[in-house]
């Protein structure tokens, strides 16, 4: 069962990627790298605080997936934006809840995790106001 899990699960994701890549976007990301990290960042947070099972908080994750694979594709093949610290710390994070919100969609975030992420949107947010 957990096998026939596993591949539906990944039959679904890759035909939301396919759906995703075909589609104009979430409109969030505007291209200009410092901004589009500050505003995930803060999406992130509202999602992450938003009271376990309600509406707004399974509309938040399902945006927060969305934006998390447009704005890793959009700037991981930018070599001069791939090897900034700020960025490097930001994919640490988005992999860290992109997995949580993969292995366990009906979990809530541990809260572990949760500090883990603010500790890391922390430096994010320290490294872009120095440049980096």
């Amino acid at each position: 069962m957990k096998q026939i899990f596993s591949k539906l699960l990944a039959l679904v994701l890759v035909m939301a990627i396919g759906l995703m890549g075909c589609s104009g976007g979430t409109g969030i990301l505007t291209g200009n790298y410092t901004q589009d990290t500050l505003n995930l960042v803060n999406s992130l947070r509202t999602a992450l605080e938003l009271p376990e099972g309600s509406e707004e908080k399974i509309a938040a994750q399902a945006q927060a997936r969305q934006v998390i694979n447009e704005y890793a594709s959009r700037y991981v093949r930018d070599p001069n934006i791939a090897k900034l610290p700020s960025f490097t710390t930001m994919r640490t994070a988005l992999n860290g809840l992109a997995g949580h919100y993969n292995y366990y969609p009906n979990r809530p975030v541990p809260e572990k995790l949760k500090n883990r992420l603010e500790q890391e949107f922390k430096q994010v947010e320290a490294s872009l106001r120095q440049g980096a």
